[in-house]
């Protein structure tokens, strides 16, 4: 069978696509929102939160930046092996899209859910909000703990 593809593609391991699945692509990608439209459907898609997720020696924490959203209109759903949290920014309505010179600030509602590389401690978690950045800690479950188990008669 004979290997049909360019250096570059044989290099980097792309492959080529269909002529008619490229032009398809491209037509999607140029589509401009009509009337000056915001770049992110507000009916019903989510944004996607932006996370750093890192451990130490006994957590897992979880910092993003949340700015313009109130902590109470956070939620923030944990089991031993996901976080999901969930938000809404709201905008005042005081300025006319027809005003906007540049627009690039999420509005709406968003999410995101992490599957954690090690089980949490549920009822240990905490979650602060401090100048628009929220910081989840969540302590690691020690496997290696062990007690004494008393034997009843």
């Amino acid at each position: 069978m004979k290997d049909n593809r360019s250096f570059f593609e044989k290099l980097t391991g792309t492959l080529k696509m269909d002529d008619e699945l490229v032009e398809e692509t491209e037509n999607r990608l140029s589509d401009k929102p009509a009337n000056g439209e915001a770049w992110f459907d507000e009916d019903g898609e989510e944004g996607q939160l932006t996370i750093d997720v890192y451990q130490t020696s006994g957590e897992i924490v979880i910092k993003s930046m949340v700015a313009g959203v109130k902590p109470e209109d956070l939620d923030i759903a944990i089991t031993r092996d996901m976080v999901t949290i969930k938000g809404k920014r709201e905008t005042e309505r005081f300025v006319k899209d027809d005003d906007y010179f540049h627009r690039e600030l999420y509005w709406g509602s968003f999410s995101r859910t992490i599957m954690l590389p090690t089980e949490i401690q549920v009822d240990e978690a905490e979650a602060v909000e401090k100048h628009g950045l929220l910081i989840i800690r969540l302590p690691k479950v020690d496997k290696n703990r062990q007690t004494k188990l008393r034997v009843k008669g």
